[in-house]
């Protein structure tokens, strides 16, 4: 790989220059012809950096420890200028504030118990493990564990406050001051977004291929990537870095290889949340012994993918 600097640094095996030329472009933009361009591209000297709660990896397993005895808790993730993203745990009969975002959707995996959705527009419904949730902007809605066991949930939300109806009583937020206001205009569902997807029933019982994605609109993504243990790409195939996001993925099911600039290669299991920030090379491929699925999380669908030259797909 070309190099423009004769100085190298050598990020998990990998000996990577302060620039490089680099091939584009996947996905194209709208309208876009789809063939590959090289160019030169603007990777940063510093590799991006991982600020809290942001990390490679959250263990599920090591999350679940440190809450070990507790009913009600929460544990962020993922913090970016887009969306944030936790764990968060609820005792039976509790349930949320009615609320609702102003521009975004709001997203989430039941990780474990039972959650009954309220939305407003839809008929309530009840989501248990594997169930994939979201709700358009500015729609209000309500989660309650149902059942004598505690729910688990993840979930992804704007990075701003949230809204609440004029009967609630809002939640305080520091630096906020919450006034009366009116808006027109609310978010909805589409052929493409559905109120939820049963994964474990409708994808893994039925042994049926699922959507390529759950959640997708101009502004944010959740992928579906499921498939048999992939054999592992040579060292020399760093992946592609993004030009202005950051990536993030949950691990549905199964095993997942992940190969982020800086960080030792590492495997995510079911339940794990894996972040690699912008600019940093990384590589996913589907591991262990049978069936993995990862979702992928991403802010601006079609942003702007580099890879090695000649590489990209």
């Amino acid at each position: 790989m070309p190099l423009t600097s004769g100085k190298t640094r050598k990020i998990t095996g990998i000996v990577l220059g302060a620039g490089a030329m680099v091939a584009v472009l996947f996905p194209p933009p709208a309208g876009a012809q789809s063939d590959t361009v090289l160019a030169w591209a603007p990777k940063p000297a510093h590799i991006g950096s991982y600020r809290p709660p942001n990390k490679p990896i959250w263990k599920l397993s090591e999350i679940l420890k440190k809450h070990a005895g507790q009913s009600d808790w929460t544990e962020n993730l993922v913090g970016t200028s887009e969306f944030d993203a936790a764990y968060i745990s609820m005792a039976p009969g509790r349930h949320t504030q009615k609320l609702f975002y102003s521009d975004d959707r709001t997203f989430w995996v039941v990780q474990a118990g039972q959650i009954k959705f309220e939305i407003e527009g839809q008929p309530a419904f009840i989501a248990s493990k594997g169930f994939l949730v979201q709700v358009p902007s500015r729609v209000p809605f309500t989660l309650e564990t149902v059942g004598d066991t505690p729910s688990l949930r993840f979930e992804v939300h704007p990075a701003e406050p949230a809204i609440f109806p004029i009967a609630e009583k809002p939640a305080p937020v520091p630096g906020v001051t919450y006034i009366q206001a009116s808006f027109k205009g609310r978010g909805t569902y589409d052929e493409h977004n559905k109120p939820f997807l049963d994964f474990e029933k409708d994808v893994v019982q039925a042994q049926a291929k699922p959507p390529s994605a759950f959640l997708e609109d101009p502004y944010m993504a959740v992928e579906i990537f499921r498939g048999p243990a992939a054999a592992m790409p040579a060292d020399s195939d760093w992946g592609h870095f993004r030009a202005n996001y950051p990536g993030c993925w949950f691990v549905l099911e199964g095993k997942e290889n992940f190969l982020i600039e800086g960080v030792a290669p590492f495997v995510a299991e079911a339940g794990d949340v894996v972040f690699a920030p912008v600019g940093r090379w990384h590589r996913v491929t589907a591991g262990g012994d049978g069936i993995s699925t990862r979702l992928a999380i991403n802010a601006r669908p079609g942003n702007l993918h580099w890879y090695q030259p000649g590489r990209a797909r």
